[in-house]
């Protein structure tokens, strides 16, 4: 077994991706992003970084700006960039500094009033450069949408390619990937601490089921649950102390909780069914968790100390992997229907669900931490990839992998 994050040198190809986004939203903003001066000696683009994020969040439509010259201390001219339908002008350079680090600045420009709105600079490592181009998209994402922006955030997900699985640390668009941890036998199930530092998964090394919790950034690891039978379905309390875990120590699959630091579990459910997959609400108050104790899977919600467990989940009838918006609002979650396995989203307060995707292999649906966006794994003419979806299904971006089997994404939670 082998900790690996930060060796960039061991990345494969298959961690390289490539983003391409689909569908057309009702009301996008549209914005031009200008060729940053310098960029092209760069060994990143940045003003296509910026533009990807901002597309890929269904919010933004791109203006062509090819051609134009300008950067940060420009005072443009906005008649053009208003001809040409923009509401918004981002312009910025990038310069080699004498340590090696590279200089990147940018400005934001409202064209429709003429309005200077702001802008950032950043000295950072080569290594840094796209998270540079990542935080100048969420700058702009927040200033004109209002709300904070998840392009500088994290996803966790793993690959399986020939009989060595990978568990991925990359930036949200999949790119800049990290190995935390290599192993001859499958990883699944990752999940982020809220305070993102930590990622809990379940690993078969022993050759049986067993949780570790893994620290992100020294790839130091403890063993949390490792009892009889099988340990799975890690969930992390909102406040980071208590994981819900699956465990089968005592029979059948039941929900337990357990220190984050290991110890002893407390049982939660006692059914004759299958108890699993369990979630935190977003308060700490509730528990959702898959149970098949009516027959078939279904979604129920209990108190998280336990208690009387409440159905969610009618129409369908086999519903599992559910995940909730930050806000508590929506619940995702993967339905069988006609033999196909589709992303549905609810609207818990309503109870209205929504089929959002036309593929049919869909799986581990995760929250963005603006809650305006969902990864999930699923396979696209015959391979696994990761997708990206709007909340309503209009607006998909495919992050397309190399190579091997992608799947089990987390979606980590805003950098402290």
């Amino acid at each position: 077994m082998v900790g690996l994050l930060g060796a960039a040198a061991v990345m494969p190809a298959l961690a390289q991706f490539r983003v391409e986004v689909t569908g057309v939203g009702l009301t996008q903003l549209p914005i031009a992003i200008a060729p940053f001066r310098g960029e092209a000696q760069a060994p990143q683009k940045i003003a296509a970084i910026v533009q990807a994020d901002l597309e890929r969040s269904g919010q933004f439509r791109a203006i062509d700006s090819a051609g134009a010259a300008l950067d940060e201390t420009s005072r443009p001219d906005v008649t053009p960039w208003r001809q040409k339908g923009a509401d918004s002008l981002a312009v910025g350079s990038v310069a080699r500094l004498a340590d090696g680090r590279y200089d990147v600045r940018f400005r934001l420009w409202d064209v429709v009033r003429g309005q200077d709105l702001g802008g950032q600079s950043y000295a950072v490592t080569t290594a840094d450069l796209r998270l540079a181009a990542h935080r100048i998209a969420d700058f702009i994402y927040e200033k004109l949408t209002g709300e904070k922006g998840v392009f500088s955030t994290r996803i966790a997900y793993v690959t399986k390619a020939a009989n060595r699985y990978n568990l991925w640390v990359a930036d949200s668009d999949g790119e800049n990937a990290q190995s935390a941890l290599a192993s001859g036998e499958p990883i699944i199930s990752p999940a982020w601490s809220a305070n993102g530092a930590q990622l809990a998964y379940v690993s078969f090394e022993s050759r049986k089921p067993v949780v570790y919790v893994h620290e992100v950034a020294s790839g130091k690891r403890r063993l949390i649950a490792n009892f009889r039978g099988s340990n799975s379905a890690p969930a992390w309390s909102p406040d980071g102390r208590t994981l819900a875990v699956t465990l089968s120590r005592d029979g059948g699959s039941q929900l337990y909780t357990i220190d984050a630091n290991g110890g002893e579990p407390r049982r939660l459910t006692q059914s004759a069914g299958i108890d699993t997959e369990p979630l935190y609400s977003p308060d700490g108050r509730s528990i959702f968790f898959v149970s098949d104790r009516g027959g078939a899977p279904q979604i129920y919600r209990m108190p998280a100390g336990g208690g009387n467990p409440e159905r969610v989940t009618f129409t369908g009838g086999y519903n599992i992997s559910p995940t909730l918006s930050p806000d508590g609002r929506w619940l995702a979650y993967i339905s069988r229907i006609s033999g196909a396995f589709k992303l549905q989203v609810m609207e818990l307060g309503s109870g209205t669900v929504t089929s959002i995707t036309d593929t049919s292999a869909d799986e581990s649906p995760s929250f963005a931490p603006n809650g305006r966006l969902i990864v999930y794994a699923t396979r696209q003419n015959g391979r696994e990839a990761l997708m990206t979806t709007t909340l309503d299904g209009k607006i998909k971006a495919r992050l397309a992998g190399q190579g091997g089997d992608i799947r089990e994404p987390d979606w980590g939670p805003f950098q402290k």
